[in-house]
C-alpha cells in the first residue's frame, strides 16, 4: 500500500497552490531546496510526475491536479478527525467566550442569564481581546466561542449567528466642520483621516496606528483622524466629541461565532441560549454552521 505523511501533502499542497517553490517554502517556514527534495519524493514513490517545472513557471500536471483535490479534501478530513476527536474526550467544565471590552452591545448579561438555565450550562470564562485577534481565539482553540462584528471581522472558517443588527456613527471632535450634523452621508467623509487599527491585514485606514478605541477617542480628540463606528461601540462619548449618524453606511452586526468543525453540544446549547435571549433573534431558527466570508471595513 502506497502511504503518503500528513506533512508531505502539505508540502504538495502548498506548492500546488503557488505555482512556486519559493513562496511555498516561505510559507511553510522550510528551506526551498528541502522542499524541493520532498516534492520530488513524493513523486518517486507515486511514480507520476506532479509538477512541469521550468525556470520560468510551475505547472501541475493531470496527476498533479487529481492529488491536490483528493489530497485537500483528505487533509481536511484528518484535520477534523483531530478536532472531533479532542473535542468528544473535552472534560473541561467551563466555557471560553472571547470579546473586545465593550464589544457586546448590552447583550451578555441576558446571554449569560439565559444559558444559565440551560440543564447542561457549563461555567463561562469570558476572556478579552483586542480589536482585531478575536478570530484568531476561535481558530487557534483559545476559545470555544466569541462576540464579533461583521463586516470588521473576517468570519472566514466560522461559523456564526446575527445577535444584533445597528447603524454606524462617525465620531469627530466638536469643532470639525460636519459636528453640527444630524446625520451624514458616506459621501460627505471622502477626504478625511481614518484610523489604522493595528493588526488588521488590508486596512484602509491612513491615519496613525490604533490598537483599542480609547487610543482612537484620544487621536479624535487632537484632531488626528475622524472614526466610523457600530452604535453600540460608543454609547458613551466623550464631552469633546461628537457621535454622529451615517445614513447611507452599511450596517453593523453583532455575531456569536465559533469554529465551524466545532459541532459539541456544549456549543450548540451557548448558542441557542444567545438566540432565546435576544428578542429579535429567533429562538428556533436552525443554527448556521456555514462560514462567511466578510471584508473589512473602515472601523
Amino acid at each position: 500500500m502506497i502511504e503518503l505523511e500528513t506533512r508531505e501533502l502539505e508540502y504538495f499542497i502548498a506548492v500546488a497552490d503557488e505555482l512556486h517553490f519559493g513562496r511555498a517554502a516561505i510559507q511553510l517556514s522550510i528551506a526551498q531546496p528541502a522542499l524541493s527534495k520532498a516534492i520530488r519524493r513524493i513523486e518517486s514513490r507515486l511514480g507520476v510526475t506532479l509538477f512541469v517545472r521550468s525556470s520560468r513557471h510551475v505547472e501541475l500536471t493531470p496527476a498533479g491536479e487529481a492529488l491536490r483535490e483528493h489530497g485537500r479534501h483528505a487533509l481536511n478530513a484528518v484535520t477534523a478527525a483531530i478536532r472531533n476527536t479532542r473535542h468528544a474526550g473535552d472534560a473541561r467544565t467551563h466555557l471560553r467566550l472571547v470579546l473586545k471590552p465593550g464589544g457586546d452591545a448590552g447583550l451578555l448579561s441576558g446571554i449569560l442569564a439565559e444559558y444559565s438555565h440551560q440543564p447542561d450550562a457549563r461555567r463561562v470564562d469570558i476572556l478579552f481581546s483586542g480589536p482585531t485577534d478575536r478570530t484568531d481565539f476561535l481558530h487557534e482553540d483559545r476559545a470555544d466561542v466569541g462576540l464579533l462584528y461583521s463586516p470588521f471581522d473576517d468570519l472566514t472558517g466560522l461559523a456564526h449567528e446575527i445577535l444584533h443588527t445597528e447603524g454606524r456613527v462617525v465620531i469627530v471632535p466638536r469643532h470639525h466642520r460636519l459636528a453640527t450634523r444630524t446625520s451624514v452621508r458616506m459621501s460627505d467623509l471622502e477626504g478625511e483621516t481614518l484610523p489604522c487599527w493595528k493588526g488588521l491585514p488590508g486596512d484602509a485606514g491612513t491615519g496613525p496606528e490604533v490598537s483599542d478605541v480609547v487610543q482612537m477617542m484620544h487621536m479624535i480628540a487632537v484632531d488626528r483622524m475622524i472614526a466610523i463606528l457600530p452604535r453600540s461601540l460608543v454609547s458613551h462619548t466623550p464631552p469633546d466629541l461628537t457621535a454622529i449618524p451615517v445614513s447611507d453606511a452599511p450596517p453593523s452586526h453583532l455575531v456569536l461565532a465559533w469554529n465551524q468543525h466545532d459541532h459539541r453540544p456544549a456549543i450548540t446549547s451557548f448558542v441557542t441560549a444567545a438566540l432565546r435571549a435576544h428578542p429579535t433573534a429567533d429562538p428556533n431558527a436552525e443554527i448556521n454552521h456555514a462560514p462567511t466570508i466578510s471584508a473589512h471595513s473602515m472601523a
